[in-house]
């Protein structure tokens, strides 16, 4: 199934919301492994025998390394996806959907906040999206 213009358009603004729990996953990650280093008793949960020497620290630092790595390609995709959102909302010609926009899908504020921020009815904020996503173009 192919689709719609207005999915594909929603899909590209939160790209970089969907990139932003990327580097959070991957930081929550490290910080599990971390803290699973720190209280020895505790595995690591992949499955794979493991040493219960402290001090034998080359799979650890090994697994981290990889871990660090992940996140830095992450917050570099990251600030990518940030800066295509950023670009294509600045493009367009009306302030209101211009800071729909930013609300929604940079900043990843709720519909509720956005209505009171904007000070209009939850209607009214859908149909400015509405025409928010038909007027949005893509780069």
């Amino acid at each position: 199934m192919d689709k719609t213009e207005n999915e594909q358009k929603k899909e590209f603004l939160q790209s970089y919301q969907m990139a932003k729990r990327d580097v959070t996953r991957l930081e929550e990650q490290l910080a599990e492994l971390k803290i699973s280093k720190m209280s020895p008793g505790c595995e690591i949960g992949d499955g794979m025998p493991h040493a219960h020497n402290v001090t034998d620290l080359s799979e650890y630092a090994v697994k981290v390394e990889e871990i660090e790595q992940k996140i830095i390609k992450a917050r570099y995709r990251r600030i990518c996806a940030f800066e295509r959102v950023r670009e294509c909302i600045e493009a367009m010609e009306d302030e209101r959907e211009k800071l729909l926009l930013t609300y929604r899908y940079l900043r990843g504020m709720r519909w509720t906040a956005i209505c009171e921020l904007m000070k209009h009815s939850w209607q009214h904020v859908h149909r400015i999206h509405a025409s928010a996503l038909k007027n949005f173009r893509t780069m």
